[in-house]
């Protein structure tokens, strides 16, 4: 059954908030896309995919590259339908998939997305901790606490604009590059044995890692947020604009990615030539960073090592943000302010990794990164087949549905991953199972249904016509019925901080045209009336007493009704009281003026307010 309730644009803050030029060169307009696809390409070099390019690296040399290499080119092409969807649909991914699957698969898929986004949030501390850890000595569990703090240089730069983000990501994806430029330079690979790795070939004691790095770099998170990034552009409505901003876009994104796949392929490549050739097998992070200088026989190496992973933990942080915001948007329609969101995430990733320290030490860092990696390629298809679907239609996205070779190759990449996943998971319930004795029954019991539920699921995905035979071809458009609203009484809220003139005009203008009266409100909220309530009667209650009676007199003098009530207390709770009492039919207040850390120190008195009202609420 369809959901025909749009929302608003993922991200409003900035949405079509980059301006197109006309009549410039190529160069210019280029550089006007620029952007979303460099800010999609740093989950696709996080300290997750440092943990499995490590790992593949040390243990299999360069065998491995070709699952890089394989995976940049999957990446590329789902990115490209993902930033397709956002330019000519105006929706992103999450907002099409409520918008068309019943509201229980999109459930179903908002939560599954919200463990992925986890899972990289899980990634990023622990890259975060590590680099602090490496570059100024701080202990890891230390170094996991300091990452909750990072929300700050989020706010910080996004309160700039979305291009001073992008370049701030671009600057961070320059550093990396530059620093395992120089370390594969220190290395010295046999290039020979590198070209060899683009041979494809797996065997089962490399799946595991294959599939890491599989989920490390196609993450379904950037599916999500690719889909919203494109529409920060300000791209005209018409096929020939949606045309030009899809083929800049497939630009944007075959560069930013194939910059990423440098990056992954310097780290594997690096470990290939280090830990492989002297077989040494790296069981953390923190031990290919000391190994780096005995090996390679410079200090620099190590210090460029760890200087790169604490740019990708803090540009991922930033990804994962808009990321996490987008999902929540347009799966429940419901916004949250970043800083909120952001914690929020912050918190569900530390925990777990504060566990695993304790318990585990240092060790169990390196090895949670790597399942991290493995949750999100087991996600993913959940994020692709729907992508492809959408993309397909041709109700949806007209003549920029998908051809045919786009077709087939969309979905050799969905059975790929598919297939992959299915293979990993058969061996590891047959691993549990085996482990397990006699506590087998429970993982019959838990794990297996839940297997069969998501296959079930991806079944129901894959295949539209299960769900579109239900959805009508055409939506009546119901008939409106509307009636004329009259205000008897106006309440009017005033805080006695600047805002009163604004406030009161619009009163006033209502009042007039209504025929209505005017009710004051002012909440005397410090120490004196928060105890004694309406006992107190100290100089700041004389003085509101005082302000509000003499706004009463100004306003009677105009000709209008006006009666004057003072609270005691709580804002929110006093201003509901006597909207109550006064029963009046409207109630205007005026914005706080804050956001962000003053949010969550003095809160937030308009949502708790019209939170608790059946009346309208205007707020100035």
């Amino acid at each position: 059954m369809k959901n025909n309730n749009k929302s608003s644009p993922s991200l409003s803050e900035v949405h079509r908030s980059v301006s197109i030029p006309k009549n410039v060169g190529v160069l210019k307009r280029f550089f006007a896309f620029l952007g979303p696809a460099y800010l999609v390409s740093v989950g696709y070099m996080d300290p997750g995919n440092w943990a499995t390019d490590l790992e593949g690296g040390a243990r299999f040399g360069y065998s491995l590259i070709w699952v890089l290499l394989m995976s940049n080119l999957m990446a590329i092409l789902l990115q490209t339908l993902s930033a397709r969807l956002g330019i000519v649909t105006g929706r992103d991914l999450a907002q099409a998939c409520r918008e068309n699957y019943p509201k229980p698969v999109s459930i179903i898929l908002w939560i599954l997305c919200e463990v992925a986004i986890a899972a990289t949030d899980l990634a990023e501390v622990l890259g975060t901790a590590i680099g602090l850890n490496l570059l100024l000595n701080i202990p890891l569990l230390y170094g996991v606490i300091i990452t909750g703090f990072d929300t700050l240089l989020f706010l910080i730069i996004q309160n700039f604009g979305i291009r001073k983000v992008e370049a701030f990501i671009v600057m961070m994806i320059s550093t990396i590059g530059i620093c395992f430029g120089i370390e594969v330079f220190l290395s010295e690979p046999v290039w020979g044995d590198v070209a060899k790795g683009f041979v494809p070939r797996l065997t089962p004691e490399s799946l595991y890692v294959a599939i890491g790095i599989l989920g490390a770099t196609v993450m379904p998170h950037n599916l999500y947020l690719h889909s919203a990034l494109v529409q920060t552009r300000d791209v005209c409505a018409s096929d020939d604009c949606k045309r030009q901003a899809c083929k800049w876009n497939l630009l944007d994104t075959t560069f930013a990615l194939n910059a990423a796949f440098f990056v992954n392929a310097a780290i594997l490549i690096v470990a290939g030539s280090v830990f492989f050739r002297n077989n040494i097998i790296v069981t953390e992070i923190q031990q290919a960073h000391h190994l780096l200088t005995p090996l390679l026989g410079t200090t620099l190496a190590s210090t460029l090592f760890a200087l790169a992973l604490l740019s990708a933990g803090q540009s991922s942080t930033l990804t994962g943000t808009l990321a996490g915001q987008i999902v929540m948007e347009g799966f429940l329609q419901f916004k949250m302010r970043p800083v909120l969101r952001r914690l929020i995430t912050r918190m569900l990733a530390i925990v777990p990794a504060v566990i695993v320290i304790l318990w585990k030490g240092d060790e169990g860092s390196y090895s949670l990164l790597i399942f991290s990696q493995v949750i999100l390629s087991l996600q993913l298809p959940f994020a692709v087949i729907p992508l492809i679907n959408f993309t397909t239609d041709k109700i949806k996205m007209g003549s920029f549905a998908n051809k045919p070779i786009v077709i087939i190759l969309a979905w050799i990449t969905a059975v790929i991953i598919i297939v992959l996943n299915a293979r990993l998971l058969w061996w590891t319930v047959a691993d549990w199972i085996a482990q397990a004795g006699s506590a087998a029954i429970w993982i019959w019991i838990i794990a297996v249904p839940f297997i069969i539920g998501c296959t079930l699921l991806l079944m129901y995905m894959a295949f539209p016509k299960l769900w579109r035979r239900r959805r009508k071809v055409s939506m009546p458009i119901p008939k409106l019925s509307l009636s004329h609203q009259t205000y008897t009484r106006i309440g009017v809220a005033l805080d006695f901080s600047g805002m009163e003139e604004k406030i009161l005009s619009h009163a006033q203008s209502i009042a007039q045209h209504h025929n209505a009266a005017i009710y004051l409100f002012h909440v005397v909220e410090g120490v004196s009336g928060q105890i004694f309530g309406k006992e107190a009667f100290d100089e700041e209650a004389r003085t509101d007493k005082e302000h509000i009676d003499n706004v009463a007199e100004q306003l009677r003098a105009f000709g209008f009704e006006v009666y004057a009530h003072l609270g005691f207390g709580n804002v929110p709770q006093q201003l509901v009281k006597l909207a109550n009492e006064t029963q009046i039919d409207l109630l205007i207040m005026g914005g706080h003026r804050h956001s962000g850390w003053k949010d969550i120190l003095f809160g937030t008195t308009v949502p708790k307010v019209r939170h608790s009202l059946k009346i309208p609420v205007l707020v100035v």
